[in-house]
């Protein structure tokens, strides 16, 4: 069985993880995968069988993106890359992968260059195939000449391949990365990767609720808290006028403290209900009557797939505008409805969510074949390869 090094890093939230792992599943049916995690571990992620996972020493970035952050370890920053680059360089020699998966870089994780240049040039010293997987929206830069030109640089250098996670009828890798055509590296168009709902006890229990659900999430945990205080504010509101039960998931990285007041605030709120983190979201999702969450990739999917109401409120952190280009392509569409920070007053909350419930949005046909595409386009990319030879 041909062999797959896949490297992913997160750094803020889950959903470089979530997606990264919902292709490695897929994989994992054709391929041998090892799988590389740089960031902090999740307890409860689920993980495909057969797959095998490395933990580097986990790195995370601080609230200001401005530097990188160890977790659990006394380390410099440097010192932590030279060791990491080392490992990387010495699992990658041990487990000779006929492909290497590197997901973001060279779009984003500049920070990660000294341990992932030395990866890809070891990668190009054999016949392994090197390929960048990216979602539907490039990092946005300040800087956006320079940025564009260090990518197109590395991308021509050490990359085979460009696989991109997106159907074209929505979101165009041109929209947000103007020299794609400067890419001299193979393109392919993947289609969406969108999680798959499993049977399971969790989907059971949820499935079993009597009364109706708005679900709220923030993803990874560490923002959206403004969102998440404005919701339980509203519940009073939306007791008198809905019959609906607020489920929140603050997600696993919300700091402890954040958690403490959140839950504070609801304790007195018999129509909340608070947890951290669930792996079965889109349990949730297909069981809630609305969805109200930021417009990260993964949680767009399920959106998108489930076919639940939604309401979502972009992420702007270090000026990037991936999740507002998102939410704003699908509120144009009619699909969701975009919450700003202007809407986060609790009777002005309570309103739009009351109208909003009796909406019908419209339904989008687009690709969610992504994960399984990747796997195909992959195993042909090594047919071809071995045709050649």
């Amino acid at each position: 069985m041909k062999k797959i090094m896949f490297y992913c890093q997160h750094t803020l939230g889950i959903g470089h993880l979530v997606r990264s792992m919902e292709i490695v599943r897929h994989l994992v049916k054709d391929f041998q995968v090892c799988f590389i995690d740089g960031g902090e571990v999740i307890e409860g992620f689920k993980i495909p069988p057969g797959v095998e996972v490395i933990n580097l020493p986990p790195i995370k970035t601080d609230t200001e993106f401005k530097q990188l952050n160890a977790i659990g370890n006394s380390e410099t920053i440097e010192d932590i890359l030279e060791n990491r680059k080392n490992q990387l360089l010495s699992i990658f020699a041990r487990y000779r992968p006929d492909i290497l998966i590197i997901e973001l870089f060279p779009f984003g994780r500049k920070k990660f260059t000294p341990e992932l240049i030395p990866l890809v040039e070891a990668a190009k010293s054999t016949k392994t195939i090197v390929v960048s997987s990216l979602r539907d929206i490039s990092i946005t830069k300040k800087d956006k000449i320079a940025h564009e030109e260090r990518v197109c640089g590395i991308m021509n250098q050490y990359f085979d391949v460009l696989l991109i996670h997106s159907d074209r009828k929505l979101i165009a890798l041109e929209e947000s990365f103007s020299r794609v055509s400067d890419i001299k590296s193979q393109v392919y168009y993947t289609g969406y990767v969108a999680q798959q709902s499993e049977v399971s006890a969790e989907k059971s229990a949820v499935a079993k609720k009597e009364k109706p659900i708005i679900l709220v999430s923030v993803g990874g945990g560490r923002f959206g808290h403004d969102l998440l205080e404005s919701v339980i504010e509203t519940a009073p509101i939306l007791k008198q006028n809905i019959p609906h039960h607020i489920q929140i998931f603050t997600g696993p990285f919300v700091p402890e403290e954040v958690f403490s007041k959140l839950k504070n605030k609801a304790k007195a709120q018999t129509n909340i209900t608070i947890d951290k983190y669930t792996p079965n979201l889109i349990e949730y999702m297909e069981k809630a009557d609305l969805s109200i969450s930021m417009s990260g990739y993964n949680t767009t999917m399920n959106i998108l797939t489930t076919g639940v109401k939604a309401m979502m409120m972009a992420f702007t952190g270090n000026s990037d505008r991936e999740q507002t280009m998102r939410a704003e392509k699908l509120e144009k569409l009619g699909r969701i409805q975009m919450i700003r920070p202007e809407d986060l007053e609790p009777e002005k909350l309570a309103s739009k969510i009351i109208e909003y419930l009796e909406r019908q949005p419209k339904k989008l046909q687009l690709d969610f074949n992504g994960a399984e595409k990747t796997s195909a386009y992959l195993l042909q990319l090594l047919e071809k390869q071995k045709t050649i030879a």
